[in-house]
């Protein structure tokens, strides 16, 4: 009989590759070297990994045999990761030129940008920015490690009550009452910072970047993920760039600046002075859009009003809200359908994959809207068409009829397009872009995405109205974001009007709706990965009470109980 002897411990690990390659190493061997030993030169910086599913950091240490998903920068997660780690990069060097500086990054732009502001003093001059960008390069040429600290959230709050951040230390504040003792933070040398999210272990992956003035700020330019590793030429957003100012104007009115502002406010028993400001300040700029085009309607004959807006928008409230102002300024508003229109499902285009593409234009048959419409403004009689989703077919609608004082209201995703209507004249339509652009942060370096903000509504409501779970919400936003980026948003400054359907509030009420429905997301899954980011994410927030929100509220759209759900416009 053989002899039987104890198991000797494990001296390597082994990860596989889904290319079917394997790398063995010593125990707790970071994941930064099997991936350098793997792509020793990779045309895309590799800036993290799924590890047996689980999104990880590089400086994580491989302590048994795993499978490995490569992430770079053309990926959501290593996207955010870089762009996460720019803005670290950015705010180290500028506490090494001047640990005075009080630096805020502000919005997004749509060409791959930050725009960030220099506060508390004038803004940068040119000269400012060029030796920022100087300092950061000289960081990213140095390759200097940025080491990865769990630290106490009262060391963290002596840091920055140090710096005099005071968002940071009101933020930090919750954290503490939240019951939630430790705090992820880095460290590049002698800067110590927390931002909400995984980082690049040093600054050599950080190479393409640019900064330039822009206003009163300045931009922190990125790639985007379709070009990785170029940086875009600027697209000018005039528009794009009001609604944020505007926005910025409510926000200071409401005396809210970032997230523990909000907070505050809740836990001072103001929320429901925050939510009738916010609602009225939409109510307003409603009432101006449906001034515009009375005007418009009055002095150039405009009788047909095209919306669009990515997914989440609350597109839906917003034309009714709006339609309700026209009525009260003497128009009868009429709704016309885009999806009706759609062509024959054999006739339907197909996409890259030979999958049918609905969202193409060409999915419309524009020669019979356009003519319809066309009789319509003449008071011409025409037969709608009614598409019927289950047959895949146009049928008969209803006869209509317009008179000298209807105004259509149509609304889809190439509302914006010149495309959809190219035989009328410009000033027959006016044209209106929707988003939920945020402005509220959670302190001066942590932004909150508009998609974020977007993809927690459609959540919520996705499991409401259609009974999906916030799974197959995650899952199938990849492809919704794909259609926004080649359908809406090329076209979002041809509108002669956005509205921004952002509330200040809307977050602390989402939250304990949208909580629960995350922690449901299967943990082996990889809609995990993004349930968890939301949800930490989510932890910063005082839930607020939805019962103040009211029936009218944009917000009633996604969480329910709209008063404007079954409300009949048309006569």
């Amino acid at each position: 009989m053989s002899e039987i002897r104890p198991a000797q411990p494990r001296t390597s690990a082994q990860i596989s590759l889904p290319d079917g390659r394997c790398f063995e190493g010593p125990i707790g061997t970071s994941l930064e070297h099997y991936i350098r030993a793997a792509f020793p030169q990779p045309a895309i910086p590799i800036v993290a990994a799924l590890v047996d599913g689980r999104l990880r950091e590089l400086t994580f240490p491989i302590t048994e045999d795993v499978k490995v998903v490569p992430l770079d920068i053309a990926d959501t997660e290593g996207a955010r990761i870089y762009r996460r780690s720019l803005v670290y990069l950015m705010l180290a060097a500028a506490h090494r030129l001047d640990p005075s500086l009080r630096l805020y990054v502000d919005h997004s732009l749509p060409f791959g940008a930050y725009f960030c502001q220099v506060r508390g003093r004038a803004p940068f001059s040119d000269a400012e920015i060029v030796a920022l960008e100087a300092e950061m390069r000289r960081l990213v040429e140095a390759d200097l490690p940025i080491l990865r600290e769990m630290v106490t959230v009262e060391q963290a709050l002596e840091i920055y009550a140090a710096r005099e951040a005071t968002d940071k230390v009101a933020l930090l504040r919750y954290r503490r009452v939240n019951q939630k003792p430790l705090l992820r933070m880095y460290r590049l040398e002698d800067y110590a910072d927390y931002l909400h999210g995984y980082m690049v272990p040093a600054t050599g992956y950080l190479k393409y970047f640019r900064l330039m003035p822009w206003g009163e700020g300045f931009l922190l330019r990125f790639p985007r993920r379709h070009k990785p590793t170029e940086i875009l030429p600027i697209v000018p957003s005039p528009q794009f760039m009001q609604v944020f100012r505007e926005y910025g104007h409510w926000l200071q009115h409401l005396a809210i600046e970032n997230v523990s502002d909000l907070n505050a406010a809740i836990e001072r028993g103001k929320l429901q002075q925050i939510i009738l400001v916010s609602e009225a300040l939409h109510e307003h700029k409603i009432s101006e859009i449906a001034a515009q085009i009375v005007a418009r309607f009055r002095a150039q004959g405009t009788r047909i009003v095209l919306i669009a807006g990515p997914s989440s928008s609350g597109k839906t409230t917003f034309s009714r809200r709006l339609a309700v102002q026209l009525l009260a300024q003497g128009l009868t508003p009429f709704p016309l359908e885009l999806d009706n229109y759609f062509v024959d499902r054999e006739k339907t285009p197909r996409d890259e994959n030979g999958d049918y593409d609905f969202e193409a234009l060409e999915a419309l048959d524009l020669d019979l809207l356009n003519t319809q419409l066309a009789d319509l403004l003449t008071g011409k009689q025409v037969q709608l068409p009614r598409f019927n989703f289950q047959l895949g077919r146009r049928e008969p609608g209803k006869i209509v009829r317009l008179g000298p004082q209807h105004i259509l209201i149509a609304e889809g995703i190439h509302g914006l397009n010149p495309d959809l209507v190219p035989g009328l004249p410009a000033q027959a339509a006016f044209r209106i872009y929707i988003s939920a652009l945020t402005q509220l942060n959670l302190d001066s370096h942590n932004r909150i995405s508009t998609t974020d903000s977007r993809l927690l509504r459609r959540i919520v409501r996705d499991a409401r109205t259609r009974g999906y779970t916030a799974a197959d919400t995650i899952a199938r936003w990849e492809s919704v974001r794909r259609g926004e980026k080649r359908h809406i948003f090329p076209h979002q400054e041809n509108a002669d009007v956005m509205f921004n359907s952002a509330l200040a509030y809307e977050l602390s009420v989402l939250k304990p709706f949208v909580e629960p429905l995350l922690l449901q997301v299967d943990p082996h899954s990889l809609e995990r990965i993004e349930a968890k980011r939301l949800l930490t994410f989510l932890e910063w927030f005082v839930p607020a009470r939805p019962d103040l929100v009211p029936e009218n509220s944009i917000l009633r759209e996604f969480i329910g109980g709209s008063s404007l759900e079954d409300f009949h416009w048309e006569e």
